[in-house]
């Protein structure tokens, strides 16, 4: 087909906070289609494991103490309105998951349970065990079928489409079981394709994280906000990037040292192996890089939770320790390592999941919505805390699907031409036409991820973003010379290879350039050759603009602070 059906709201990605968009655009009365590269079930909020965020009044908990930590954890960069509505609504949006048939565990009364995650002094995590995205995943799909809504499977977007306005009004993208091309024309475009963790080599995230959407919608002129702000989770498996939840300590698991030394009692006395995640991953390098690590690594230490809560409450990391590892979490410490895991910048948009500011306050691309880790509205500013990001998925995919189906009520159906297909259509045909031994597609992925690794890691300074900056631009002047094997067009894989890598080294860019332009420590975004939080200079978020022929346009947007003023942060 060259087009699709004309739909109301298209939703590019089938995630959590993609169904969860799709699922509210439908129940405003949109016609609704999800079209996403992978089955949704494979999606990767597959992984996420420890559970989800709630202050529920009816345990004493409430929505200020959430609120304060988030905006704390942040390093003070996330826009307090944004978080006072996360933690606001996040006690409806669990109750609504239960109702839809997600189990979360309960306790002995038979409430719903909870645990604690780092950066809280309250258990306000609600779980599955150490596999509650991958159950909320197979619910959300489920809805989705009961609702009847379209969903178009590997199909890979290339392209947003625009209409005479220059707004957003579809996207291009191929099959990749035919490598037929089409139009898919809507209203309302909302991007939810997840991050990019594939830029770093090794990394928590699948393979399929290579943030298309991100780029595409850079490409087509929307703002990519605060990309320098990249998490390292403090316990990955050495080489593999393989993730080990926090849950773990959230469960009361410790971290050692070679002198079997406790040793966050240094670095956070009050919250330890709890503190934020930016600050548990610092004190682990710092403890590795000073010789007290063991080949790389320290030591996760689960012996005194005992086996039974192990395979109880922690199976999935248990059977991966003894998997991947050949490690009995019962008997033995994990070697772990900080490992890139989340980027907390994004698309820019506001609370409704607009990529364009209603304002005026800031330039983006009207039409088009993001919600999810590829969006940033921003929640998580320098330092996202555990449990948040499926919060993040629910409650602001929710409030995207239903802005989209609003604001596709007040547009006409306007026809767009099957000519937006051709650039795309030749990039491809020129790709697979290619001749000769030119470069691979894995070995440049691997030479950016290794690069990026290396020096925008947790620790940062000038001359090694400099150094990656340089590799980054020789490997995006490499990429348009770049080979493949397979010359066909039913699953080629090869072809998809070399595209995601396009999309990822303009990602790349955008990390240095934010990394090198803000000159202060914030959050994750830690420089050695600046060690302090500016906030006179650097209360403010990085704004990104595309220019075909240049780097990244920088412009500045103060943080939005409601109730609490920055202070130091401690742990």
């Amino acid at each position: 087909m060259t087009s699709s059906p004309y739909y109301d709201v298209l939703v590019i990605g089938a995630g959590l906070a993609g169904m969860r968009a799709a699922i509210a655009a439908h129940e405003e009365g949109a016609t609704v289609a999800l079209l996403t590269k992978v089955h949704p079930v494979r999606s990767h909020s597959n992984a996420a494991q420890g559970g989800i965020n709630a202050a529920l009044t009816d345990r004493g908990d409430h929505w200020e103490d959430h609120a304060f930590e988030t905006v704390k954890g942040s390093d003070y960069l996330g826009d307090q309105d944004a978080v006072e509505i996360l933690a606001q609504e996040a006690g409806q949006d669990i109750i609504a998951l239960e109702h839809m048939g997600v189990i979360f565990n309960r306790n002995e009364e038979g409430r719903l349970g909870t645990r604690r995650f780092g950066g809280q002094k309250r258990a306000r995590t609600f779980f599955v065990s150490d596999f509650t995205g991958q159950a909320m995943l197979h619910v959300l799909y489920e809805q989705i079928m009961q609702a009847k809504i379209s969903v178009y499977e590997e199909w890979f977007v290339t392209s947003l489409a625009k209409d005479d306005h220059g707004g957003c009004a579809g996207v291009v993208a191929f099959e990749i079981r035919s490598g037929t091309f089409a139009l898919f024309p809507a209203k309302a475009v909302i991007m939810a394709s997840g991050g990019l963790g594939r830029v770093y080599e090794p990394s928590t995230n699948a393979l399929i994280c290579t943030g298309d959407g991100m780029a595409v919608a850079y490409r087509a002129g929307a703002p990519l906000m605060d990309m320098e702000m990249v998490q390292y989770h403090p316990t990955t498996l050495k080489g593999k990037g393989l993730l080990i939840t926090e849950a773990a300590r959230g469960e009361g698991a410790y971290l050692l040292n070679s002198k079997s030394e406790r040793f966050m009692e240094r670095y956070a006395p009050n919250m330890l192996e709890l503190a934020s995640r930016d600050v548990v991953s610092r004190a682990e390098q710092i403890e590795i890089n000073e010789g007290r690590g063991i080949k790389g690594c320290v030591l996760l230490d689960c012996r005194h939770l005992g086996r039974q809560i192990l395979q109880e409450r922690l199976g999935q990391i248990y059977a991966e320790a003894k998997t991947f590892a050949n490690v009995d979490l019962a008997e033995e410490p994990l070697p772990i390592r900080p490992g890139m895991h989340y980027q907390m910048g994004g698309i820019k948009t506001d609370t409704e999941g607009r990529c364009w500011d209603v304002q005026g306050q800031w330039k983006g691309l009207p039409g088009l919505f993001a919600a999810g880790e590829t969006a940033c509205i921003s929640l998580h500013g320098g330092n996202r805390l555990g449990a948040n990001s499926l919060l993040d998925t629910v409650v602001f995919g929710r409030r995207a699907g239903t802005c989209a189906a609003e604001y596709a009520k007040t547009l006409p159906t306007l026809p767009i031409s099957d000519t937006a297909i051709e650039p795309d259509r030749q990039l491809v045909r020129t790709i697979a036409s290619r001749q000769g031994q030119g470069d691979r597609a894995a070995a440049l992925r691997l030479e950016m991820g290794t690069t990026m690794n290396r020096y925008v890691s947790v620790f940062r300074e000038q001359e090694g973003l400099e150094t990656a900056s340089h590799r980054i631009n020789d490997l995006k002047a490499r990429w348009p010379g770049i080979t493949i094997q397979d010359k066909g067009q039913v699953f080629n894989t090869g072809l998809v290879a070399a595209l995601e890598l396009g999309f990822m080294l303009d990602c790349a860019e955008t990390i240095i350039v934010g990394a090198l332009t803000r000159t202060e420590s914030r959050g994750t975004h830690f420089r050695t050759d600046y060690l302090n939080r500016d906030d006179e200079q650097w209360l403010k978020h990085v704004l990104l603009y595309h220019t075909p022929d240049g780097p990244p346009h920088v412009e500045y947007l103060p943080v939005r602070i409601t109730q609490w003023q920055p202070q130091i942060r401690v742990y």
